[in-house]
């Protein structure tokens, strides 16, 4: 038999309108893992009879193609109907799916891993031949891993919920290749906790700097998602970004992050004087009350802000983003007083990164990182915050605008 055409992957994507659509039982992922599969026959067939399909050399060299035979096989994307193909003098063994090989659970996993981690092409090639003996065309690896990075599009592009009540900002720095030189690049994350409790990563946008416009951008994309409201966003003194929030959604409250706040400071104050200034500024950030914190606050300024300046004037400036926090009680301010649990996804992205410098391109950082987060999110259980006492506490404080995404 001839083999079918292969799927037009722009038009199955175009198609694709839910997450089922994509991972359900007849999704796109079971049509791209069919494709690579398939793909790696044929290198398989190539490397067996020593010459590409079509080739002059397979003139009277005694062997040549015949066809395909149909097989099918389970895996973990549902069963899959494979075209294998043949040879005349039936001597083709394929390694990647045996003869009598039905069950491919095991092996799907690793291979679209090795697609699709945003390994080079010959990295790809050189380690599935090590572990398979099979050889692929550099080709036929780079058209897989295009079509990954089409499906973190997607990924980035899908609807979001209607309200989160959390929404953490922070950014990971990362050498990219462009235009022949190495520039440095930032991977901006947006983690959203939802009125469940539950984490979710709700977009990762590649640049190299930061502005008003960059994050006006990103948050009406957001809007653009579906997303209606924000309670809180934490935020790490990321240009423009406060203001860009506040335009689109002019009811969340912002919360600067503290400990970056701390940091800032205490690098411009003598390590001989640190320990008191930061006794001095922790009374601040820790106070009861807003009015309380305010008072610390003048109290700094007087002892410290004429000889050190740029230590005071950042929480004296930005007092009614750093202030936030004093609305709520003991647990809520526990959860939005620090970025933490962004920077903790961070530095799980760094360690599927640590082995690249430089990424050949923003494409292959986004795709590196989607698949990161992509593994990573599998393992998200509830957060380790009381949920049930904070939630209780913000539909008090935001009343309607949560009780009523709760049905209450």
């Amino acid at each position: 038999m001839e083999k079918e055409a292969k799927f037009d992957l722009n038009e199955e994507l175009k198609k694709c309108k839910t997450i089922a659509d994509l991972t359900g039982k007849d999704g796109l992922f079971k049509k791209l893992l069919k494709q690579m599969i398939e793909g790696a026959l044929e290198g398989e067939m190539e490397s067996h009879l020593g010459y590409i399909k079509s080739s002059p050399q397979g003139h009277l060299s005694g062997n040549s193609r015949n066809g395909y035979n149909s097989k099918k096989v389970k895996s973990n994307a549902g069963e899959i109907d494979l075209e294998v193909p043949r040879d005349r003098k039936a001597s083709f063994e394929p390694q990647l799916v045996k003869k009598r090989q039905v069950d491919i659970r095991e092996f799907d996993d690793k291979i679209i891993s090795m697609y699709a981690k945003g390994m080079t092409t010959r990295d790809i090639q050189d380690h599935i031949e090590e572990i398979y003996g099979v050889s692929l065309s550099a080709s036929g690896v780079s058209n897989i891993v295009q079509k990954v990075q089409q499906i973190a599009i997607e990924w980035q592009n899908r609807d979001l919920q209607a309200i989160y009540a959390v929404v953490y900002f922070d950014a990971v720095h990362y050498k990219v290749r462009e235009d022949g030189k190495v520039v440095s690049k930032a991977a901006y994350v947006a983690l959203g906790i939802d009125i469940e409790g539950k984490k979710d990563i709700l977009g990762i946008w590649i640049g190299e700097a930061e502005g008003a416009k960059f994050w006006l951008r990103v948050i009406t994309e957001l809007q653009n998602r579906k997303v209606e409201d924000l309670l809180i966003a934490c935020v790490d003194g990321l240009k423009g970004l406060p203001e860009a929030i506040e335009s689109i959604f002019p009811k969340t409250d912002v919360q600067l992050c503290i400990v970056h706040m701390i940091r800032n400071s205490i690098k411009y104050i003598p390590n001989k004087q640190s320990r008191e200034f930061i006794t001095d500024l922790k009374s601040v950030y820790t106070a009861i009350t807003e009015e309380q914190g305010r008072s610390h606050l003048a109290e700094l300024e007087e002892k410290w802000g004429k000889k050190y300046p740029l230590s005071v004037q950042s929480w004296v400036k930005n007092w009614g983003r750093v202030s936030t926090l004093f609305c709520y009680p003991e647990a809520v301010r526990r959860m939005i007083y620090t970025t933490n649990a962004v920077e903790s996804l961070h530095r799980q992205f760094r360690k599927v990164t640590k082995n690249r410098s430089v990424f050949p391109s923003d494409d292959a950082l986004l795709r590196m990182l989607y698949l990161a987060a992509r593994d990573i999110t599998k393992k998200w259980t509830m957060p380790r915050w009381n949920w049930q006492e904070i939630i209780s506490h913000l539909s008090l404080h935001y009343e309607d605008r949560v009780t009523k995404k709760l049905g209450m």
